[in-house]
């Protein structure tokens, strides 16, 4: 673990190293993905049978790609009452924080007599990737299936890999929950590439969402420009602002909440308090045996957590900003005043009582979200991913006159003659 004091003679450097962590993937993978997807293009079925049987242990015929209503039925069955309910109250809440969001279209009229707007339509077909294996996580298909759903998408469909031919029951359900339409045991680059592209069983989709391994983000990455993407996802990351009126011990699980996802996700607190970063440091220690995912959350908290102590909430909220994380949690006695101050976090949590993990469930907001300092710029999930503008205009005789010769001179200038042409035969009249 770091730790570091703006009061540090050196604390710039030791804080640009920081930011400047290597923690993506190191793995070449870009040959062995184009082979898989020319594969995929080339062969369709049979090339996802073979990949299926090299990679996931399981041999399938083309009937079997697509996991049937009947095995769906089964695992929605199979599910302990309380965890459906569960699932349907995260459900529930996700749907209405992402149905109003819909945006409304829009028209108007200038002075010119010019009629112009913009009409939003939904994406025709999403395809939703989930990991397989330790990684499934029902919580992501809710969250980014329920935002097409809601955008108005009519089909959603799913690719999760089912090693050794395992289905995780709850994954199951939380699609069948979540509107999605069709479902494929198949997992890999050959799933991104059979979205992307195609196969006699798998119609291709619009756009490409939901996290996965090196080879998933890299296939993301080149079928990107045939369909759309969400992001590239980096290793999960949470900043913590706390003040000393906090149990150390729930900052040191939020903490941990972050760094039990793998062993490049990150940690930072950043506080007042040198005591009680102390104390947060020791909760830390203390706590890490009792977790299932101890070896894990240990290695990502030894080589990528920070504790960070500023003298006001004015520097940290600067070190923030430059941190852009992925989640950010204040957990301070006005935690509204900073957050007003704050312009690049994915996803903020405010006050005790609402730390990030509620984010990951049941808030309603989403959790797909730009990682790697890249909350610069890009924004989480929402609707607005599944929906595209189309925008119009149209015109009466006197207001292409109004507008029209403006139009002409402009199009002569840039030497674009049929251009000028083409609104000056239409003026006059």
């Amino acid at each position: 673990m770091i730790r570091l004091s703006v009061t540090d003679a050196d604390f710039e450097t030791q804080f640009i190293e920081l930011l400047g962590q290597a923690r993506e993937t190191t793995e070449t993978v870009d040959r062995a993905v184009s082979d898989i997807i020319t594969a995929v293009r080339a062969r369709g079925d049979a090339a996802l049978i073979d990949f299926t049987a090299r990679f996931d242990r399981l041999v399938l015929t083309a009937d079997r790609l697509r996991i049937s209503t009947t095995e769906i039925d089964a695992a929605v069955a199979a599910i302990p009452a309380e965890l459906a309910a569960a699932l349907d109250l995260a459900a529930t809440r996700i749907e209405a924080f992402h149905q109003a969001q819909l945006p409304q279209d829009l028209r108007m009229t200038d002075a010119a007599g010019v009629t112009m707007g913009m009409r939003w339509n939904a994406l025709d077909a999403v395809g939703l990737y989930v990991p397989g294996g330790k990684a499934a996580y029902p919580s992501s298909v809710l969250m980014n299936a329920i935002p097409a759903r809601a955008a108005g998408v009519s089909r959603i469909a799913m690719c999760v890999p089912t090693p050794d031919g395992i289905l995780n029951p709850l994954v199951l359900a939380a699609a069948r929950r979540a509107g999605v339409t069709e479902i494929y045991r198949v997992g890999g680059a050959q799933a991104v590439a059979a979205l992307a592209y195609g196969t006699a069983s798998i119609p291709p989709v619009d756009r490409i969402v939901g996290p996965g391994n090196a080879y998933v983000a890299e296939a993301k990455r080149q079928v990107f420009g045939r369909v759309g993407i969400d992001n590239i996802a980096g290793p999960s990351e949470v900043v913590v602002l706390a003040d000393a009126d906090n149990d150390p011990r729930r900052i040191a699980v939020d903490l941990l909440a972050q760094a039990e996802h793998d062993e490049a996700a990150q940690s930072i607190l950043i506080t007042d308090d040198a005591a009680f970063a102390d104390a947060v440091a020791a909760a830390v220690l203390a706590e890490l045996p009792t977790l299932p995912r101890a070896g894990i959350a240990a290695a990502s908290w030894e080589a990528h957590g920070a504790v960070i102590l500023v003298r006001n909430w004015d520097e940290a909220i600067a070190l923030v900003d430059r941190l852009a994380p992925e989640h950010l949690q204040l957990m301070l006695r006005d935690p509204e005043s900073v957050f007003a101050r704050v312009r690049h976090a994915g996803a903020v949590f405010l006050g005790q009582f609402c730390p990030e993990a509620v984010g990951d469930y049941v808030a309603g907001p989403n959790h797909v979200l730009p990682t790697g300092r890249t909350a610069r710029f890009a924004s989480g999930l929402s609707v607005y991913d599944f929906l595209k503008r189309t925008t119009f205009v149209s015109a009466t005789q006197a207001a292409l006159n109004a507008v029209g010769p403006a139009g002409v001179a402009l199009a002569e200038a840039e030497g674009l003659q049929a251009h000028a042409r083409s609104i000056a035969l239409r003026l006059g009249g």
